[in-house]
């Protein structure tokens, strides 16, 4: 199966989605699973993990129900104030949903750049392992260090690198990056999307050969069983459309074995996510 791992629904809202800047305004409106679906249909996708946007357990609910009413949505990662006191026992109520698979929390967007380290968070992720839950890490390279740290508190957690922590790309920014990256990478509980590439290079400019060091470096540390294909999408669809999304992964990989191709577009997220 071709598993997207990484893909997004919402109901357009100016103040919700504010993050939806003047150079994105082709993703103001509405996407959900009838967009989608006829994508993976153009494109020969199998299923997907729909991963949240907005911090509000409502979001959480909203995947639920998508999740319930269209059966190519695969798992979903929701939102959960992994900081609150109560935190055990509302995860205890949402283990009964089945295609619930993680938590995230938008890292990238806290001013605080050692957010993840800080007690409250890190007595909240300390309860995922005993639902068998697992965390996407959404963050920008400047909070790749408290990461390093992060990852190493929970050695048998299952977490996973969104974006390939957003290398700057359209900069040219490459080493600081790679070095913490690597580092990241040794941590064998942890694995990595290659997704979100193109919207971090130039939106209008960016090439194949522009993004491919950065893959080739993700590739070369975590293996090709901790690393799987996501799209990122609607939010790719300011730089792209899905089909050259998915052709930049597809023709990075085709020097592999067939298995490996299979394992980064599809096995390793249903492995990695329980699906």
């Amino acid at each position: 199966m071709i598993i997207d791992s990484h893909q997004h629904f919402w109901q357009y809202e100016p103040v919700k989605h504010s993050w939806i800047d003047d150079d994105m305004s082709v993703i103001r409106r509405n996407f959900l699973p009838l967009d989608l679906k006829k994508v993976y249909d153009g494109n020969g996708i199998d299923g997907c993990v729909a991963v949240q946007a907005d911090q509000t357990l409502q979001e959480t609910d909203f995947l639920l129900r998508l999740s319930k009413e269209n059966d190519f949505i695969k798992g979903i990662v929701g939102w959960v104030d992994l900081r609150s006191d109560d935190i055990d026992s509302v995860l205890e109520k949402y283990h009964s949903e089945k295609k619930l698979k993680g938590w995230r929390h938008v890292v990238q967007g806290e001013p605080d750049h050692n957010f993840l380290m800080r007690p409250d968070f890190l007595k909240g992720v300390s309860y995922l392992e005993k639902y068998d839950y697992t965390y996407d890490i959404l963050i920008f390279p400047h909070q790749l260090g408290a990461t390093l740290e992060f990852v190493k508190q929970f050695p048998h957690q299952k977490f996973v690198i969104d974006h390939m922590a957003k290398p700057y790309i359209k900069d040219g920014f490459f080493d600081g990056w790679a070095t913490l990256l690597k580092e990241i990478a040794k941590q064998k509980n942890v694995c990595c999307k290659l997704s979100g590439m193109i919207t971090e290079a130039d939106y209008n400019n960016w090439t194949p050969e522009q993004i491919h060091p950065y893959m080739d470096l993700v590739l070369d540390s975590f293996g090709t069983d901790r690393i799987m294909f996501g799209s990122d999408w609607p939010v790719c669809l300011v730089a792209g459309n899905y089909a050259e999304v998915k052709t930049l992964v597809t023709d990075f990989i085709s020097k592999l074995s067939k298995d490996e191709q299979n394992k980064i577009m599809g096995q390793n997220a249903i492995d990695f996510y329980s699906l």
